[in-house]
């Protein structure tokens, strides 16, 4: 028995869910995907999952022997990268997700300069606003918007974003230019994706205030029609900075209610806690790094009163 390929196979049964999951997952047939891991626990004489119909559990030892196997997995992984040369001339794949609309604007010009630089590294990059899983989704790194929770993850924090109110200039002249939250229950907006429940939050003195419910003239499904939509003169939209930039910069919308928005959301590099990161990840971290921190510093400052 390849203990090594059964573990393989374990793990990735209880990170997909199912036996069928792994199966398409790994291209395997399920027959040998159940064989696989009934002739491991034969071997162990022990019992590793408990099967039902819908899902996989695993036992104590399960929990045990899971664990052991991910880590004796990731050290051999880290021996061929060291046998292949991995750490000493940045080569290989690197799989990379990030938000859609921050990852066509401010990723994915990165990565094509990367690409140049670095010849001998591919990358997958995945556009998503879902947040991955990394080790399930076997992603090398994310970029992440907002506060994270998974502690066993590192993290770079390479600024903010905002959440930021806007409308053109058009359609202020014509309705007012609102001078706090509740002025917006009487004016149409813009809502989009999970603010389409017309329901904004904002704070006051630095603190959570009260969300407000507002008048969804059109609800759509995607930033950029939302911004589309104020444009064009619709209503009020909330959007996260990066998405309005650059309307608000060729003055086609205008921010207002600055002073009660919520406190700004943080963006970080994520990627798995490993002993020694592979020299393709070190590198494009390096190269990246100062370059969102810049793209997103200048949104700042265009953002920025006067």
């Amino acid at each position: 028995m390849d203990r090594l390929e059964a573990m393989s196979i374990l793990v990735a049964a209880v990170e997909a869910g199912s036996f069928t999951a792994a199966s398409r997952k790994l291209g395997v047939p399920l027959p040998t995907i159940s064989r696989k891991v009934a002739d491991l626990e034969a071997h162990l004489n022990a019992r590793l999952l408990m099967r039902t119909t819908r899902k996989l559990s695993l036992t104590d030892a399960g929990e045990a022997y899971l664990a052991a196997s991910r880590k004796i997995l990731e050290q051999v992984s880290e021996a061929e990268r060291a046998a292949s040369g991995e750490y000493l001339v940045p080569r290989g794949h690197l799989s990379i997700a990030a938000p859609i609309v921050f990852g066509r604007l401010h990723v994915l010009p990165i990565v094509n300069a990367f690409l140049a630089a670095f010849p001998e590294i591919d990358i997958q990059l995945v556009l998503s606003d879902r947040n991955a899983d990394l080790i399930g989704d076997h992603l090398d790194l994310a970029v992440r918007i907002g506060a994270l929770r998974d502690s066993s993850m590192m993290a770079a924090r390479v600024g903010s974003v905002r959440y930021v109110v806007c409308a053109s200039p058009d359609f202020l002249g014509a309705h007012g230019v609102p001078a706090a939250p509740d002025d917006l229950m009487a004016l149409p907006c813009v809502t989009f994706g999970a603010t389409a429940t017309a329901s904004w939050a904002f704070a006051s003195d630095g603190q959570a205030g009260r969300p407000i419910a507002v008048r969804s003239r059109l609800a759509v499904n995607t930033a950029e029609a939302a911004v589309d939509a104020a444009v064009a003169g619709v209503g009020i939209v909330r959007v996260l900075s990066y998405q309005v930039a650059s309307a608000l910069q060729k003055g086609r919308l205008r921010i207002v209610l600055a002073d009660f928005e919520p406190a700004p959301l943080p963006v970080h590099l994520l990627h798995p806690a490993q002993t020694r990161p592979p020299l393709k990840l070190r590198r494009f971290i390096e190269f990246a790094a100062p370059r969102l921190k810049a793209a997103l510093a200048g949104i700042d400052r265009l953002l920025s009163p006067g």
